[in-house]
């Protein structure tokens, strides 16, 4: 899926060693599936793992991770290091990320909005240990939505749903008719509220 030079490898090798114990790499695609689509690489502790919407990659003294749904936009990546008068340059270079799949679960909507609440949404939830993460659109617009952790259960998510998230979303993807939370919710010590 992702290709590493071994001259790339030496080289993130050497940009770990010189950071905290368990940092990795983990690679991103914003806007994938668009025309606006760029990729990038960042360090990534093992508290911003995800061990179940990340996929992991194991090279022998380091980890790559990245979301399991930017699988399609990452295949046949290659990371390479220039070398040049400059100095030296990680690239990545993912031939795939502008890619409009056609699939429906690969859908350049869902794409866009699995996306945006990764960037916009999630970094709020996650204040008071929550999450969301888009389930379906179906054919007619309607976005199907699943809270976690301290928003499962959390006294206020229909307010964070229908003005946080509905509103947000609605201004900037048109093409959705409403949200629909499908989240079973159990109170409980997980609950923010």
């Amino acid at each position: 899926m992702i290709t590493i030079s071994d001259s790339a490898q030496k080289y993130i090798i050497s940009l770990l060693s010189k950071k905290k114990v368990g940092t990795n790499i983990r690679v991103f695609v914003n806007s994938p599936g668009t025309m606006y689509a760029e990729c990038g690489m960042a360090y990534c502790s093992n508290q911003d793992i995800d061990n179940v919407k990340d996929k992991k990659i194991s090279y022998i003294k380091f980890k790559i991770y990245f979301r399991k749904y930017l699988i399609p936009f990452l295949k046949n990546s290659k990371i390479d290091l220039i070398t040049n008068d400059l100095g030296s340059k990680i690239t990545l270079h993912a031939p795939n990320a502008k890619l409009l799949k056609k699939s429906k679960k690969f859908s350049q909507l869902e794409c866009k909005i699995k996306n945006f609440l990764y960037i916009k949404i999630n970094p709020k939830l996650l204040l008071h240990g929550g999450s969301v993460t888009l389930i379906k659109v179906n054919s007619l617009g309607v976005v199907f939505l699943k809270f976690l952790g301290g928003c499962n259960g959390c006294s206020m998510i229909n307010t964070t749903l229908k003005i946080g998230i509905e509103k947000k979303l609605i201004k900037y993807f048109p093409e959705i008719s409403r949200i629909e939370d499908v989240t079973d919710h159990i109170s409980g010590q997980h609950s923010y509220y």
